[in-house]
């Protein structure tokens, strides 16, 4: 999914870049303030829960689906608060747009449409039983009945986000 935005950026400053899908580029020349909110984003992707690879042994989920659920916010009013003008007639910050609403619409809200409030539900019944009461929130939640198809599906969306943690940092970094 972002590997079609992989383009050439020069070393030092970015000057323009080629995303794109398959056989349809698009030549782009990021503008200052793309820069900044794709640093933004890329701060928060590398300081938060979201944008670390997951560790399914200490990691606890719910702190990960809150992490998202965050991030998807911050995302969100990033991109509010970017005037229509330029996005009108900038073709990066168009293509910024896009890419971060892709990421929220594609990457995250499937999973936890599909996965966060049932196992928070779930989870909350079984952290007040007995049986669990001398159990780590890690050992608790290997007992969900799904976690195998959750957590596969879980490091599917974690491995997006770390390419497009990449990605965030290419733009605004030059690197």
């Amino acid at each position: 999914m972002f590997k079609r935005f992989l383009g050439k950026f020069k070393a030092y400053e970015i000057d323009e870049a080629v995303i794109g899908i398959g056989e349809q580029k698009v030549r782009i020349k990021p503008n200052y303030q793309d820069m900044q909110i794709a640093y933004k984003l890329w701060v928060e992707l590398g300081t938060r829960k979201i944008g670390l690879e997951i560790d399914l042994d200490n990691d606890v989920i719910n702190e990960i689906y809150d992490s998202w659920y965050e991030f998807f916010n911050l995302t969100r009013e990033l991109i509010k608060d970017i005037p229509v003008s330029k996005i009108r007639k900038d073709e990066s910050t168009k293509e910024l747009v896009r890419i971060a609403i892709e990421v929220l619409n594609e990457g995250i809200r499937p999973h936890l449409t599909r996965w966060q409030a049932r196992f928070r539900k779930w989870y909350n019944a079984a952290i007040e039983t007995n049986e669990n009461k001398d159990l780590s929130p890690q050992d608790i939640q290997k007992k969900y009945p799904e976690y195998e198809k959750l957590t596969k599906e879980m490091m599917k969306v974690n491995r997006r986000i770390m390419e497009y943690r990449k990605i965030l940092k290419q733009l605004a970094m030059g690197e």
